[in-house]
């Protein structure tokens, strides 16, 4: 069971308790998306069947290579998990999972041309994730692999290659997929982006990935237990509530903190859920991330005597699930033979209780998490934590979690300068703004 190790004063407990009131009780704003809270519970047979059904099916193809088409919420939540659980050099050892990669999560020209280059001899299939399928990135995205596979493998045989994980009913992404006869999974209406990852928009590359969609779903609703509990020990309320205490001591910026690669997309994907969750109405903590040691050599300065606007949450495994030993050196150039027959977790965790005892002594709060080990379990938990934890402490600010209405600010101006119909005396404005 994941561990939060805080203690925060009472005054700011009883502020987080309200605001789990709020959330649980389904009366704040936003409350139509809360549908994340009774994901864990409530994914059935028919989602997961038709999870591994697709699998199936694309293993009996020899699919290689599946890309993974969403922008933001669309495709962090997999990319996460996924990272997280392959291999750290799966890209260049054989295997017999399929390979995902992305696309639509950006608009270089560039990286959509090299995509193409890779997938190019590949037995290539597609999901497509998107609720209204005209967002732009991965709409234009879609086109261009849509017309990859037609011409490949023909119109009718890439429909069997493509699954649309979008709306129920409405929407150009399923009125298409309803045309061409792919098959589709719901992203629920009552879910948004950022709270995705436990619906198919996640489930269904991580299955495709090779990894246990199951017990992820298990450890998410062990977690969702635990959360949904009034009390000051929840840890989801402990973690909100410290996070509040630190933003009204003038802390405004989290650093979320692992020891462990594999977690650097994890620390993607929060800093969307908490940067679309709570940065708006002219407030909000700014969540960053740092892997450590290694930006250590480069981040540690300033987080050591910068502003001192600062604190970190840290991340640790306690098991590592590999053995790696340091070998003695008969000449010892290095002078490191004191470490011989330690392992390298070992000095991974005396850096990480160093660097937390340097930090505090330098002004930096720091917020202990800990996960058992990396896995479909522990990540689900992890997951439905930062999830629940989200929506208590943006309730605590008096934010609503659920909108982002500063998104569509940038999207505006880029129709305005593309010329979309309608845009005219904006692209005007605009032009004239730019010369």
């Amino acid at each position: 069971m994941l561990k939060v190790s805080v203690n925060p004063s009472s005054q700011f407990v009883e502020k987080a308790l309200k605001a789990h009131d709020t959330l649980y009780g389904r009366s704040g704003a936003g409350n139509d998306f809360l549908g994340w809270l009774d994901l864990p519970a409530n994914t059935g047979e028919d989602i997961v069947g038709g999870i591994e059904s697709v699998v199936a099916d694309w293993k009996s193809l020899g699919v290689e290579v599946v890309v993974c088409i969403g922008i933001g919420g669309s495709y962090l939540g997999a990319k996460a998990t996924i990272e997280a659980l392959q291999h750290s050099f799966a890209a260049s050892m054989p295997s017999k999972a399929m390979q995902i990669v992305y696309a639509g999560h950006n608009l270089s020209e560039l990286y959509h041309a090299e995509l193409f280059d890779y997938i190019a001899d590949k037995n290539v299939a597609c999901v497509v994730i998107s609720k209204s399928g005209t967002t732009t990135e991965p709409a234009v995205a879609f086109r261009a692999v849509k017309g990859f596979l037609e011409k490949k493998y023909g119109n009718e045989a890439s429909c069997r290659r493509i699954v649309a994980v979008t709306d129920a009913a409405r929407g150009a992404l399923k009125t298409l997929a309803t045309e061409k006869g792919y098959r589709t999974f719901v992203i629920p209406d009552n879910v948004g982006g950022r709270y995705s990852v436990l619906t198919p928009v996640g489930l269904l590359p991580i299955a495709l990935a090779g990894f246990d969609i199951r017990a992820l779903l298990a450890g998410a609703a062990s977690m969702a237990k635990v959360c949904e509990e009034r009390k000051a020990s929840n840890p989801a309320v402990l973690y909100a509530a410290a996070r509040q205490e630190q933003y009204a001591s003038g802390k405004k910026i989290e650093i979320l903190v692992n020891f462990v690669p594999k977690l650097q997309y994890v620390a993607e994907w929060w800093k969307q859920l908490y940067g679309e969750s709570e940065g708006k109405d002219g407030v909000g903590i700014f969540p960053a991330s740092v892997g450590f040691t290694t930006d250590l050599h480069s981040m540690g300065q300033y987080i050591q005597e910068g502003e001192r606007t600062l604190f970190e949450t840290v991340i640790s495994v306690s098991k590592a699930g590999r053995e790696l030993v340091i070998e003695n050196d008969p000449a010892n150039l290095d002078g490191l033979n004191f470490l011989t027959g330690k392992h390298f977790e070992e000095c991974n965790l005396m850096a990480q209780l160093g660097t937390r005892l340097a930090h505090q002594d330098g002004g930096v709060p720091t917020l202990p998490l800990e996960i058992e080990k990396i896995d479909e379990f522990n990540l689900g938990e992890l997951f439905f934590f930062f999830e629940a934890a989200c929506g208590i402490s943006a309730y605590t600010m008096g934010i609503n979690p659920f909108n982002q209405p500063g998104v569509e600010a940038y999207k505006k101006n880029m129709f305005a300068l593309l010329g979309k119909p309608g845009y005219e005396d904006k692209a005007a404005a605009l032009l004239e703004r730019l010369k």
